[in-house]
């Protein structure tokens, strides 16, 4: 979090008691922004009552973290807009290869998604970015912790000790300054998204992992009878990740899942889960593939990177530049 950042409770929220503060919590809803950014109608299965009054909370939440600079106006200008840009910050991924394909690195105020066939890279990428965030800026960090939300079971803190061996920092240091939280459903997802300000604040996380972003709900939710309420609550989530990257200023990265497209004739027909929600609530996705015994990655969607491709290797220092 920026040190100019800081979450407010609910308790000076305009329509929030003792009492409604209390179920708000209960529910999961424990700041202004966990309220600024929930829906309507998820406040409603909280508190009962008409949404009329769920949606009044929540615009009282959202013009009290305007009042405080937290969050933007409704209308601002395009010059507001660019010095806003101006603090956006980028975290190396170790290979300067995949950090020229991102122009610097893992951006900050966005949703950075790596997709792949199961093998292509996106947990290492993972595990290396939540040791380079810790670096001082000039080495390409921000100086920062990590959350890392695991859904696969696939977080190894020997490979972080490894990779910060490598890079010649303290293991036990880094090891402290990245919290894990391990998810087994998708209502937990949900719950722990929600509620994930007060530990970007407490912990001075300067980026945010989701592996994988999609992994439960695809699990749960299976057949088209369950295909809108899953994409409807994946919206949800993916877009409170969003606010959070904005408001804090951190890197959000999530990794994905693909399918095979069976009716494509030419071409690659593997595309990434999660439909348009997915592709049109990431900034930068990014495609991930094998490459004989190297890596390599495609810019496939980004609203200012050029369509470009690289290559890079997987090795025990973490993601690396091939060595030549």
């Amino acid at each position: 979090m920026d040190e100019s950042v800081v979450d407010v409770g609910l308790e000076n929220i305009k329509g929030v008691g003792p009492k409604t503060r209390e179920k708000l919590v209960e529910g999961g809803i424990d700041s202004t922004l966990g309220l600024a950014v929930a829906l309507p109608s998820e406040v409603k299965g909280i508190l009962g009552g008409e949404e009329e009054k769920a949606s009044k909370l929540i615009l009282y939440a959202r013009q009290h973290l305007e009042k405080q600079g937290l969050l933007e106006k409704e209308f601002i200008t395009a010059r507001e807009v660019f010095q806003k840009r101006k603090a956006m910050k980028r975290i190396t991924t170790g290979s300067q290869n995949l950090d020229n394909l991102l122009l610097g690195g893992v951006e900050t105020q966005g949703i950075t998604e790596f997709f792949g066939d199961y093998g292509s890279g996106k947990t290492q990428i993972c595990h290396t970015l939540c040791i380079t965030c810790q670096l001082p800026p000039e080495q390409g960090g921000l100086g920062g912790g990590a959350i890392y939300i695991d859904t696969e079971g696939t977080f190894r803190p020997e490979r972080l000790f490894q990779i910060a061996e490598a890079k010649e920092l303290d293991p036990e240091e880094v090891l402290e300054k990245i919290l894990l939280c391990k998810v087994y459903n998708s209502s937990h997802l949900e719950l722990v998204i929600r509620g994930l300000s007060k530990f970007v604040e407490k912990y001075n996380a300067k980026l945010v992992i989701v592996d994988s972003v999609i992994s439960l709900h695809r699990a749960e939710f299976i057949g088209r009878g369950t295909l809108a309420n899953r994409q409807q609550r994946l919206n949800n989530l993916i877009h409170k990740l969003l606010r959070l990257a904005e408001i804090y200023n951190i890197a959000v990265v999530v990794t994905n899942q693909v399918q095979s497209k069976p009716d494509t004739f030419f071409g690659d027909p593997t595309r990434p889960a999660g439909g348009n929600v997915i592709a049109h609530a990431c900034t930068y996705r990014i495609y991930l593939k094998k490459s004989g015994q190297y890596r390599s990655a495609t810019i496939v969607d980004s609203p200012c990177h050029p369509y470009s491709t690289t290559r890079f290797q997987i090795t025990e220092n973490g993601i690396e530049d091939i060595s030549t």
